[in-house]
């Protein structure tokens, strides 16, 4: 790891050292939180506790490299004094926030395994992860979900001890020499995580990622992230996510700012402007929204979408260095009016975006591109470490998902799916050998069940998915998220399902995104209590949709009839993963009348 701990054991107090000083956390404590449960590194209660918030933009506080490393070491001697041992697992079952960062790298240095768990997780899902990685601890966000634990006991017979995050400092602590002999006895090839899966099609597989595995990650990734002590890192994202442990990583491994949200989604862009971060990892949703806004600003005024499109025309020309002269004074004016505008709603600071789990939108890219703000999208999964490709500042490609990291050997296979190999792939799932096999071949090779094209410069594209290939009754092959990403471009329409495996043609299910069509049945003069997904104009909205997707891919792929649902899909329904994957065969049991219908039955 050039020069840093061979371990993630080791991680913080190697930071600690190194950037000391410097300012590592940022936040802004929770409300809701315990005011007494926030200890600071000698083990006091913070004073004011957690409760001091203030508005979004005020209340933030602080922790230095320094300190970090002292909340890590009083986390770990607490595990150790819960007789946790080197190679048990420790689950975390919280929400984004500093005191997760305390306990998962208090449970590595205490050379145990974290098993993070999102705290959306059903009962079954929880019972199923806690039981199969066989934790002998449990550490909860809060008094809810310590009961929803204990509620389980009778089924979690390795479990030992049930905490409170808050409370954990504050426990009878083992010597401090104690665990840092733990953490110097930690070998790259230990386990570091078992992170399950999102569970697409059953129960969720624990995927083993070993401390060589993660550093693979780090040596590949971060020379091509632009960061270190100065910048800073706004982080919303789930910390149960392999990914959000990442950006963890690596802002803090180069003396970087990690900046938290402070637990309600609604303050996210009055945050960004408050903290005004570098670097922002984020799903194409945030992006997507903040274009959506500042077009139906512009379609406000007369002629405004037209002067909209045609100041993202030239934003894009000036980014690919393609201006001409006569059109500069007009690039001029579209900076003071539309440019400096969009980077101030992120903070006027914001050099570096990231993005993967789906994919954006092109005219979302385009706006925020002209606009100053570089979005890179990437490509991963839990059992490859969370990275293979990434689009980074020195090569980037878009409409692809970047070159293969460095150490990353990607290759397409016969049937088009996408094979890796590396440092940075797992070992195997955790105690399911038969899974292993499945996804590992004899060489190495993990295959992803994506499907994709590498281009003759080496960039990936993502086709779809090896499993959700549709096939006809007259059997053609289809892709179904190409032709639903096209759908879901139209700023009305949050997720389009197209459906037809063995039937005579595609139709789909649609939803409506709900910010967008009540302002659009607002401006219609639609009742409130009217239901848009049954008014004759929203079918036109999507008719129209659907009508332009249809003509962006082949005659056997086009969707011949839609449906309208009056909901959108949710994890409450089983309809969404945790991390808001489709499950599809429960979107197809779930509404097998409507699809019916579509079929004339």
């Amino acid at each position: 790891m050039d020069g840093r701990p061979s371990t993630l054991a080791e991680f913080t107090q190697w930071t600690g050292e190194r950037y000391g000083p410097e300012t590592a956390l940022r936040f802004r404590p929770r409300a809701d939180a315990d005011p007494g449960g926030n200890a600071d590194p000698g083990g006091n209660a913070d004073p004011g506790g957690d409760a001091a918030a203030g508005g979004p933009d005020g209340g933030w506080r602080t922790r230095t490299y320094a300190e970090l490393a002292a909340e890590v070491r009083a986390v770990g001697c607490a595990l150790l004094g819960l007789g946790v041992a080197a190679g048990e697992r420790v689950a975390v079952l919280a929400e984004t926030r500093p005191q997760w960062t305390y306990t998962h790298f208090g449970v590595m240095a205490a050379g145990a395994v974290l098993v993070p768990v999102y705290p959306t997780a059903g009962e079954e899902e929880l019972a199923w992860v806690l039981s199969d990685s066989e934790a002998v601890a449990v550490v909860c966000d809060d008094e809810a979900q310590r009961e929803r634990v204990e509620a389980l006991r009778g089924k979690l017979p390795a479990l030992r001890a049930v905490v409170l995050m808050d409370a954990l400092p504050s426990l009878r602590r083992a010597p401090e020499a104690d665990l840092l002999a733990r953490a110097a006895a930690v070998t790259p090839e230990a386990d570091a995580s078992i992170v399950y899966t999102s569970g697409t099609t059953g129960l969720p597989k624990g995927c083993r990622l070993t401390h060589g595995n993660l550093g693979a990650v780090q040596d590949a990734t971060l020379p091509l992230v632009q960061g270190g002590p100065g910048n800073s890192t706004y982080l919303y994202l789930p910390l149960a996510h392999l990914l959000a442990q990442l950006i963890q990583f690596t802002t803090l491994l180069e003396g970087g700012e990690l900046c938290y949200f402070g637990g309600r989604i609604e303050d996210v862009l009055a945050e960004l402007a408050a903290v005004r971060p570098t670097h922002l990892p984020s799903v194409p949703r945030l992006f997507e929204k903040l274009h959506t806004v500042v077009l139906s600003l512009a379609e406000a005024r007369e002629g405004g979408r037209e002067s909209f499109e045609e100041a993202v025309r030239i934003g894009v020309l000036a980014a690919e260095g393609r201006l001409p002269e006569s059109l500069r004074a007009a690039h001029e004016e579209a900076e003071k009016s539309l440019y400096s505008l969009v980077r101030g709603a992120f903070g006027g600071r914001l050099t570096w975006a990231l993005t993967g789990g789906a994919p954006i939108a092109p005219a979302t890219l385009d706006f925020l591109r002209a606009c100053g703000i570089a979005v890179f999208e990437g490509y991963g999964m839990t059992e490859s470490g969370g990275v293979v490709s990434l689009n980074h500042p020195g090569a980037v490609r878009y409409g692809t998902v970047g070159r293969p990291v460095a150490g990353c050997e990607v290759r397409i296979g016969a049937d088009g799916e996408v094979l890796a190999r590396g440092p940075m792939v797992f070992p195997g799932y955790h105690a399911n050998p038969a899974a292993t096999a499945q996804a590992l071949d004899p060489e190495g090779w993990l295959h992803t069940g994506d499907l994709g094209e590498l281009d003759g410069d080496g960039f990936l594209r993502i086709t779809g998915r090896k499993k959700e290939l549709v096939i006809t009754s007259a059997g053609k092959n289809i892709t179904p998220t190409e032709v639903e990403f096209a759908v879901q471009r139209s700023r009305y329409v949050s997720r389009a399902v197209m459906i037809g495996d063995r039937r005579p043609h595609p139709v789909a299910l649609i939803t409506l995104d709900a910010e967008e069509i009540t302002a659009w049945a607002a401006r219609e003069g639609l009742a409130p209590d009217a239901d848009p997904s049954t008014h004759p104009a929203a079918r036109a909205l999507v008719e129209a949709a659907v009508e332009q997707a249809n003509a962006t891919v082949s005659r056997p792929a086009r969707i011949r009839a839609f449906h309208i649902l009056p909901e959108e899909f949710s994890i409450a329904a089983g309809t969404l993963t945790p991390t808001l994957k489709l499950r599809r065969a429960a979107v197809a049991q779930r509404y097998a009348r409507e699809i019916e219908g579509l079929y004339g039955g």
